[in-house]
């Protein structure tokens, strides 16, 4: 899922909050409404987050994500370069549990941690990461790959510090956002995430916030990174925005049970509440392609599909 949280002060927390609240509130007239309908007959959700209990009004438009991708219809783009990503450690700051998924947040005041290539003109700016995922290994991932899902999604989200200022302007406008998914498959432990799901139980509520640093996000990227579709799509969560460039990994990367045990861990719910509720099933169920292209990186006609072991 895409979200708001990229600040990373306390001041910044609260712009964010603020214009999520004018975005949902007063910038967009209601068109269609979102689809609470799951994405797959293969399960139903056991609960679901507030934010999908109710109808909720959508902005106009053909380009909502998440989708899922048909690998023969997509299209093969020769002109698709690899994607550069260029990532500083020390750029990472903490983690925050926001309620919805948990948020590692990094500096995004200069060009230290960037985006450029593959569709993308300009260069983008890393500003957080964060995974969507399920309460079984069946499912948890937003996108598909003809209509099989994993347990878990990861998004990198970047925003176009060339053209804009402020994460605030980017995530409103054209061009604005460029986001890498990265599949999770159940395998054997994943090394690189190992330090992460050892920080999480310290931001196991809602609005728990820790320090965390030197984190390189890089080790969590498949090793081929040249093979990726890439579509232009929305944010997952509220506003909505149809500002991203989607650039989903062809290859997932291998996880554990435990450390997928760890991620379910953690709670919706602020330690206040009465009734404590498990974080799991974040997503968006999928929307329509409505006529767009998904283009790949590669031929899909000689290239295998994701694994789904």
């Amino acid at each position: 899922m895409v979200t708001l949280s990229a600040i990373l002060t306390p001041l910044g927390r609260h712009l964010q909050r603020q214009l999520r609240s004018e975005l949902r509130n007063h910038r967009w007239t209601p068109v269609r409404r979102c689809s609470l309908t799951v994405c797959s007959s293969k399960y139903v959700l056991s609960q679901m987050h507030p934010i999908w209990q109710t109808p909720l009004a959508v902005p106009g438009g053909d380009r909502q994500s998440p989708i899922d991708i048909a690998v023969r219809k997509t299209q093969w783009d020769r002109k698709l370069q690899p994607l550069e990503m260029r990532y500083d450690p020390r750029t990472c700051q903490q983690i925050w549990n926001n309620g919805y998924s948990f948020i590692v947040e990094y500096d995004d005041t200069s060009d230290r941690s960037t985006l450029k290539g593959g569709p993308l003109e300009d260069q983008f700016r890393l500003c957080q990461f964060h995974f969507h995922w399920g309460e079984s290994n069946a499912w948890g991932s937003e996108h598909s790959v003809d209509r099989h899902l994993f347990p878990a999604e990861l998004h990198l989200v970047h925003w176009n510090a060339d053209k804009y200022s402020l994460f605030e302007e980017a995530v409103l406008e054209d061009n604005g956002l460029g986001v890498i998914g990265v599949f999770l498959k159940l395998g054997k432990r994943h090394e690189g995430l190992q330090k992460l799901v050892d920080a999480l139980p310290a931001v196991r509520h809602k609005d728990s916030v820790v320090e965390f640093s030197r984190f390189d996000p890089a080790c969590l990227l498949p090793e081929n990174t040249e093979d990726y579709w890439t579509y232009a799509g929305s944010l997952t969560t509220p506003p909505l925005t149809e500002a991203v460039t989607w650039m989903v990994m062809k290859q997932p990367i291998e996880v554990s049970h435990d450390q997928l045990a760890v991620f379910r861990s953690l709670l919706f719910t602020s330690a206040e509440e009465e009734v404590q509720r498990s974080m799991v099933n974040n997503f968006r169920v999928q929307q329509p392609l409505a006529g767009r292209t998904v283009r790949s990186s590669f031929d899909p006609f000689h290239h295998g599909e994701p694994s789904a072991v």
